[in-house]
């Protein structure tokens, strides 16, 4: 089969590799769409950072580079391995993208995300959804019901979303503000109105400020070209601030940002992959007590999120703004989230395209 591998920095290939074997416990799928994920650009651009460089194995999947590449895709389900009896052939379902060793506790309130050498299928081995095929351990996969399959294939971004909105103890009431309106600024913004709050996004780029308008998952964009964005937050908000804020940027002056805009005693959550060590303003987080909170993937959120996108309560169809096959990867895909991301939120790939 075919299958888009990372080689080394900026060395991803269409290479064509065998078809992976199913086994006891596992479940098979025919891989519909895709996504292209930050996580991924920073692989292109400044990796290996979670891809196992080549000769250095990852201690659970033993693999390293070259590897599939690939974490956030839908698809249905062609065989079942030995064990699995709670599942379909037929059935359309998405992937919890996780290597975790096998004895981690995966059940509710289990914080497995952080258990130790955690990877991502499609980054650290296992296979990845871009490629036409993938074999997966039967509890990482959750079945979609009528979920158009290209919208399912958001459901990973949007449980990265829904974890980082369970991380801050935002409720219902509150005031947020979102640094960077990329796909993940989008969908924790949409996971924020889905919860009640009022939500203010900062962006630049006229398209994403225009999809977060039209999507309504923000009250309100502020443009930081146009006028200080904290002071626009505590003039919204009779001088007190936000409650929560997301770092959605990788950008340092994004997180300066927040902390400003931020009440004393609030929260930020950073939920992008950084690529460098940001300055951080220590002494106005101190002062104010603000509580800054890290995030990584999720862990039990697929469900929620499931039912968020399958009740209608967030469209998951309006952020796709471009689908392409497997050889367009990098000229339709990689380059165009690098180089004219303005214009996009989320790129979806068909693995037999």
């Amino acid at each position: 089969m075919r299958a888009a591998r990372f080689h080394a920095r900026k060395d991803i290939r269409i290479d064509d590799i065998p078809e992976p074997e199913l086994l006891p416990g596992t479940v098979a799928i025919d891989v519909a769409w895709c996504g292209i994920c930050g996580t991924d650009l920073h692989e292109y651009l400044e990796g290996p950072i979670f891809v196992p460089p080549a000769g250095h194995p990852h201690p659970i999947s033993g693999e390293s580079a070259p590897v599939t590449m690939g974490h956030e895709f839908s698809g249905t389900i062609t065989e079942l391995g030995d064990g699995v009896s709670d599942l379909e052939v037929g059935q359309n379902v998405v992937v919890e993208p996780y290597i975790i060793a096998d004895d981690v506790d995966t059940g509710p309130g289990q914080s497995y995300q952080l258990s130790e050498n955690m990877n991502f299928i499609g980054l650290g081995g296992r296979g990845g959804g871009l490629s036409e095929k993938i074999v997966v351990q039967r509890r990482w996969v959750h079945p979609i019901g009528d979920i158009p399959l290209d919208q399912a294939a958001l459901i990973e971004p949007l449980s990265v979303a829904h974890h980082a909105v369970v991380r801050s103890d935002a409720g219902a009431g509150q005031i947020a503000v979102v640094g960077g309106a990329g796909p993940i600024g989008l969908l924790t913004a949409a996971v924020l109105k889905a919860k009640g709050l009022t939500v203010y996004i900062s962006e630049l780029s006229e398209a994403r400020k225009e999809m977060a308008l039209s999507t309504g998952v923000a009250d309100e964009v502020l443009d930081p070209r146009d006028s200080n964005v904290a002071e626009t937050v505590r003039e919204r908000t009779d001088g007190r601030g936000a409650d929560v804020g997301f770092e959605c940027s990788s950008v340092p002056a994004v997180l300066d940002m927040l902390i400003d805009a931020v009440r004393p005693g609030g929260v930020i959550v950073n939920v992008s992959i950084w690529g460098h060590k940001p300055e951080v303003d220590m002494p106005k987080l101190v002062l104010k007590e603000i509580d800054l909170r890290g995030t990584i993937g999720y862990s039990g959120d697929h469900p929620e999120t499931i039912r968020l996108a399958s009740s209608g309560t967030i469209d998951l169809s309006a952020f796709i703004t471009a689908r392409i096959g497997l050889d367009e990867l990098i000229s339709g895909g990689f380059d165009e989230l690098i180089n004219n991301n303005e214009q996009h939120v989320k790129i979806i790939v068909d693995p037999r395209g």
